[in-house]
């Protein structure tokens, strides 16, 4: 059982471990993202821990690596005993077997990727505050939620090269980006989207075009509370040296948000102004996700996504104006029920 310390000195290190003391069941997994500086290779790299409740006909406990290779939509899931994790409940410090993940870089011993990317920029997390622990909020406070989540870091700079599927890949001067999960379950029903290849177009305030350090993340979910459930949104802008946020808890509202085939089209305005997002849906490869039973295979993800990014202030006048490439993006589950909520 974790203590109230233990539990408050976790939410505020997003970054590290939360499964120390905890229930069952529990989940809790790092997403690294690596793209090599021409973008031609782009990998999600994840290692995470599985404790089951016993039910099901998986194995109750497991330790697993996935990747996923971006470019060509293939996934690999890699299994290890539970004894091969482990991990530091205050810093971002993993290790699943041979594989180590820390704020300086990722050493990998995988069939599709070996070797040692570093990290040559400091990481660059969601703030940190009392108040708000990271991208949740005050939701982060919360001991029943569902599901965390917490961003690492929106954007790093690479160094080091791999080998991947035997052959020698460069990655310095890519970019990294570092998020995680932790909880008992996945939501029934979300989207998510994430990029930091993006390239501000036309003229904003104090802003030309061009390519820019600019990271985005977005995710909507429908989420559990009480007896009830309602639609959360997180969404948060960087560009021009700051962060700007649109989430549940900051007074934001949706103004639309529409999911078909091939788009998915979600406007917001809040404290920080109205952001309008436009994301172009392609296939992906197939990513194991924690039910409360197992990990299954059932989470379709892609890394070349596009997406329209258009910050206006109250009077509509356009702030900052990017396209998003190489964008990780997941549409998954009762979408239908999701888009019903408010």
């Amino acid at each position: 059982m974790r203590t109230p310390m233990a539990y408050l000195r976790g939410a505020r290190h997003p970054e590290a471990f939360h499964g120390r003391g905890a229930g069952r069941p529990f989940f809790e997994g790092w997403y690294v993202k690596l793209v090599s500086a021409d973008r031609a290779h782009r990998w999600a790299v994840i290692p995470g821990v599985f404790r089951g409740d016993g039910r099901g006909d998986m194995p109750a406990d497991e330790a697993f690596v996935q990747v996923l290779d971006g470019v060509a939509g293939r996934s690999w899931y890699h299994r290890f005993d539970p004894e091969e994790f482990a991990a530091s409940d205050r810093r971002f410090e993993v290790r699943v077997g041979g594989n180590i993940f820390d704020s300086d870089g990722a050493t990998l011993d995988l069939p599709q990727l070996r070797g040692r990317i570093s990290y040559a920029t400091a990481l660059q997390p969601w703030p940190v505050t009392l108040r708000e622990p990271g991208i949740m909020g005050w939701y982060g406070l919360v001991p029943f939620m569902e599901c965390f989540h917490g961003v690492v870091s929106f954007g790093h700079d690479l160094g080091g090269a791999l080998q991947v599927e035997g052959r020698e890949v460069e990655f310095g001067g890519g970019r990294g980006y570092i998020e995680k999960d932790w909880g008992q379950a996945f939501p029934a029903g979300y989207v998510w989207l994430a990029s930091n290849h993006i390239d501000a177009v036309g003229v904003g305030v104090g802003v030309g075009g061009g390519v820019t350090d600019a990271s985005l993340v977005a995710s909507v979910a429908i989420i559990p509370w009480l007896r009830g459930s309602f639609r959360g949104s997180i969404v948060g802008l960087r560009h021009g040296g700051r962060l700007y946020r649109w989430t549940s808890y900051n007074r934001s509202r949706e103004r639309r948000l529409t999911i078909d085939d091939d788009r998915v089209r979600w406007s917001m305005a809040g404290p920080d102004g109205r952001l309008d997002l436009e994301a172009e849906r392609v296939r992906g490869g197939l990513l194991h996700a924690p039910l409360r039973t197992a990990m299954h295979q059932r989470v379709e993800e892609t890394l070349d996504a596009r997406v329209m990014i258009r910050h206006t202030d109250a009077a509509g006048r356009v702030l900052w104006e990017g396209v998003g490439t190489c964008a990780g993006l997941e549409v998954f589950g009762d979408t239908t029920r999701l888009l019903a909520l408010r």
